[in-house]
Protein backbone atom coordinates (compact mmCIF):
# COMPACT_ATOMS: atom_id res chain seq x y z
CA UNK A 1 0.00 0.00 0.00
CA UNK A 2 1.45 3.25 -0.87
CA UNK A 3 2.49 5.78 1.73
CA UNK A 4 -0.58 8.28 0.63
CA UNK A 5 -3.00 6.22 0.73
CA UNK A 6 -2.03 5.08 4.53
CA UNK A 7 -1.78 9.05 5.51
CA UNK A 8 -5.15 9.44 3.68
CA UNK A 9 -6.96 6.25 5.89
CA UNK A 10 -5.12 7.46 9.01
CA UNK A 11 -6.66 10.87 8.67
CA UNK A 12 -10.27 9.51 7.88
CA UNK A 13 -9.60 7.30 10.66
CA UNK A 14 -9.60 10.02 13.15
CA UNK A 15 -12.31 11.65 11.17
CA UNK A 16 -14.22 10.41 8.73
CA UNK A 17 -16.49 13.52 8.08
CA UNK A 18 -13.71 15.63 6.90
CA UNK A 19 -14.04 17.00 3.83
CA UNK A 20 -11.55 16.31 0.60
CA UNK A 21 -10.14 19.69 0.89
CA UNK A 22 -9.55 19.02 4.55
CA UNK A 23 -7.94 15.60 3.78
CA UNK A 24 -5.69 17.41 1.04
CA UNK A 25 -4.29 19.70 3.41
CA UNK A 26 -3.58 17.76 5.94
CA UNK A 27 -1.53 15.05 3.52
CA UNK A 28 -0.11 17.21 1.30
CA UNK A 29 -2.33 16.06 -1.83
CA UNK A 30 -4.52 17.70 -4.29
CA UNK A 31 -8.06 17.57 -3.79
CA UNK A 32 -8.22 15.26 -6.72
CA UNK A 33 -5.92 12.90 -6.12
CA UNK A 34 -7.45 12.48 -2.49
CA UNK A 35 -11.28 12.35 -4.09
CA UNK A 36 -9.15 9.48 -6.61
CA UNK A 37 -7.50 7.27 -3.94
CA UNK A 38 -10.87 7.36 -1.58
CA UNK A 39 -12.94 5.88 -4.52
CA UNK A 40 -10.22 3.28 -5.27
CA UNK A 41 -9.78 2.42 -1.81
CA UNK A 42 -13.26 2.23 -1.63
CA UNK A 43 -13.92 0.05 -4.85
CA UNK A 44 -11.09 -2.46 -3.72
CA UNK A 45 -12.54 -3.08 -0.18
CA UNK A 46 -9.90 -1.23 1.75
CA UNK A 47 -12.65 1.02 2.97
CA UNK A 48 -15.68 -1.28 3.62
CA UNK A 49 -17.69 1.60 4.76
CA UNK A 50 -18.31 4.55 7.00
CA UNK A 51 -20.23 4.86 10.43
CA UNK A 52 -20.97 6.94 13.50
CA UNK A 53 -20.12 5.95 17.13
CA UNK A 54 -23.40 6.12 18.89
CA UNK A 55 -23.50 6.25 22.88
CA UNK A 56 -26.46 4.31 23.47
CA UNK A 57 -26.28 5.02 27.53
CA UNK A 58 -27.06 8.69 26.92
CA UNK A 59 -30.00 7.44 24.07
CA UNK A 60 -31.70 5.89 26.85
CA UNK A 61 -32.38 3.16 24.87
CA UNK A 62 -33.67 -0.47 25.67
CA UNK A 63 -31.06 -2.30 23.44
CA UNK A 64 -28.94 -4.64 24.64
CA UNK A 65 -25.49 -5.56 23.33
CA UNK A 66 -23.62 -8.66 24.11
CA UNK A 67 -20.26 -10.60 23.61
CA UNK A 68 -20.93 -14.15 21.99
CA UNK A 69 -18.11 -16.11 21.95
CA UNK A 70 -18.58 -19.57 20.01
CA UNK A 71 -16.43 -22.66 20.17
CA UNK A 72 -16.57 -24.93 16.80
CA UNK A 73 -16.26 -28.52 15.75
CA UNK A 74 -15.16 -28.38 12.14
CA UNK A 75 -16.03 -30.95 9.57
CA UNK A 76 -13.68 -32.58 7.47
CA UNK A 77 -13.03 -29.99 4.39
CA UNK A 78 -14.67 -27.20 5.66
CA UNK A 79 -13.14 -24.23 7.51
CA UNK A 80 -14.64 -21.32 9.47
CA UNK A 81 -15.51 -19.98 6.59
CA UNK A 82 -19.54 -21.34 6.41
CA UNK A 83 -20.44 -21.18 9.32
CA UNK A 84 -19.57 -17.15 9.63
CA UNK A 85 -21.85 -16.77 6.24
CA UNK A 86 -24.27 -18.35 8.34
CA UNK A 87 -23.88 -16.03 11.26
CA UNK A 88 -23.37 -13.06 9.40
CA UNK A 89 -26.93 -13.23 7.56
CA UNK A 90 -28.61 -12.23 10.57
CA UNK A 91 -29.58 -8.76 11.43
CA UNK A 92 -28.87 -8.88 15.17
CA UNK A 93 -25.42 -9.84 14.23
CA UNK A 94 -23.08 -6.72 14.51
CA UNK A 95 -19.79 -7.67 14.31
CA UNK A 96 -18.09 -11.80 13.91
CA UNK A 97 -14.13 -12.31 14.32
CA UNK A 98 -12.12 -15.56 13.99
CA UNK A 99 -10.01 -15.38 17.17
CA UNK A 100 -7.27 -17.62 19.00
CA UNK A 101 -7.75 -18.98 22.66
CA UNK A 102 -10.42 -21.43 23.98
CA UNK A 103 -13.42 -20.24 21.54
CA UNK A 104 -13.29 -19.87 17.65
CA UNK A 105 -15.14 -17.21 17.14
CA UNK A 106 -16.30 -14.12 18.42
CA UNK A 107 -20.53 -12.48 17.49
CA UNK A 108 -21.46 -9.23 19.01
CA UNK A 109 -25.03 -8.50 18.83
CA UNK A 110 -27.34 -6.32 19.47
CA UNK A 111 -31.12 -7.08 20.41
CA UNK A 112 -33.76 -5.63 22.01
CA UNK A 113 -33.67 -6.76 25.06
CA UNK A 114 -31.48 -9.50 27.26
CA UNK A 115 -34.12 -12.16 26.82
CA UNK A 116 -34.44 -11.70 22.99
CA UNK A 117 -30.13 -12.07 23.12
CA UNK A 118 -30.98 -15.11 24.42
CA UNK A 119 -33.21 -16.59 22.54
CA UNK A 120 -30.99 -15.63 19.16
CA UNK A 121 -28.10 -17.48 20.68
CA UNK A 122 -30.41 -20.57 21.63
CA UNK A 123 -32.35 -20.64 18.12
CA UNK A 124 -29.58 -19.60 16.08
CA UNK A 125 -26.24 -19.87 16.92
CA UNK A 126 -26.50 -22.71 18.90
CA UNK A 127 -28.65 -24.48 16.39
CA UNK A 128 -25.42 -24.39 13.73
CA UNK A 129 -24.35 -28.04 13.17
CA UNK A 130 -20.61 -27.05 13.70
CA UNK A 131 -21.51 -25.05 16.72
CA UNK A 132 -20.25 -27.45 20.12
CA UNK A 133 -20.83 -24.48 22.93
CA UNK A 134 -21.01 -20.81 23.66
CA UNK A 135 -20.60 -18.58 25.88
CA UNK A 136 -22.76 -15.12 26.39
CA UNK A 137 -21.15 -11.72 27.80
CA UNK A 138 -23.53 -8.53 27.97
CA UNK A 139 -22.18 -5.28 27.70
CA UNK A 140 -23.08 -3.31 30.63
CA UNK A 141 -20.89 -0.01 30.31
CA UNK A 142 -19.19 1.50 27.19
CA UNK A 143 -16.22 3.14 27.86
CA UNK A 144 -14.11 3.62 24.89
CA UNK A 145 -15.38 2.13 21.43
CA UNK A 146 -13.63 2.14 18.26
CA UNK A 147 -11.17 4.70 19.26
CA UNK A 148 -13.82 7.09 20.74
CA UNK A 149 -14.03 7.57 24.49
CA UNK A 150 -17.91 7.37 25.51
CA UNK A 151 -18.88 10.58 28.02
CA UNK A 152 -20.85 9.09 30.66
CA UNK A 153 -23.09 10.64 33.93
CA UNK A 154 -22.42 9.65 37.26
CA UNK A 155 -22.10 5.65 37.88
CA UNK A 156 -25.09 5.38 40.07
CA UNK A 157 -23.87 2.12 41.18
CA UNK A 158 -21.83 1.52 44.50
CA UNK A 159 -18.26 1.48 43.92
CA UNK A 160 -16.45 -1.90 45.32
CA UNK A 161 -14.24 -1.36 48.53
CA UNK A 162 -11.49 -4.10 49.55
Amino acid sequence: MKKTDKDILEVLRADSRLTPEKIAAAVGMTIEEVKTRIRALEDSGIIAGYTTILNTDELDENAVEAFIEVKVDLQRGHGYQKLAQEIVAYSEVKNLYLVSGGYDLVVIVRGNSMGAVSRFVSEKICTCNTVISTSTHFILKKYKVEGATIKSGDDDRLSVQA
